[in-house]
């Protein structure tokens, strides 16, 4: 079992950043790769980033590519997602997630994660 909480979520304007955090607790966590996922109101939950356990491989969707960066650290059993450059349509509840896999593996798909957190709000706005 692997329970998921994230923070960092909040208010920024167009053009910031912010750090999501996702704290895990379980034996094995470092044998899951990690996803970020996020849902706008109105929309499908959406792929954003995820990262294998080894913290080897990494994916990041189009849409944020050279503005978001996953990374994560096994020793504090924490996935994180810098997010620079904010715009409006990142708005959103940003989700961590956890699927068991291989050393490389990287998970792109909301309906092949195990495990969720309830989600953090990001808003932007001026």
């Amino acid at each position: 079992q692997v329970q998921l909480v994230e923070s960092g979520g909040g208010l920024v304007q167009p053009g910031g950043s912010l750090r999501l955090s996702c704290a895990a607790s379980g034996r094995t966590w470092s044998s899951y790769a990690m996803g970020w996922f996020r849902q706008a109101p109105g929309k499908e939950r959406e792929f954003v980033a995820a990262i294998s356990w080894s913290g080897g491989s990494s994916l990041l969707a189009d849409s944020v590519k050279g503005r978001f960066t996953i990374s994560r650290d096994n020793a504090k059993n924490s996935v994180y997602l810098q997010m620079n450059s904010l715009k409006p349509e990142d708005t959103a509840v940003y989700y961590c997630a956890a699927v068991r896999g291989s050393r490389w593996y990287v998970p792109q798909t909301a309906s092949g994660m195990e495990y969720w957190g309830k989600g953090t709000l990001v808003t932007v706005s001026s």
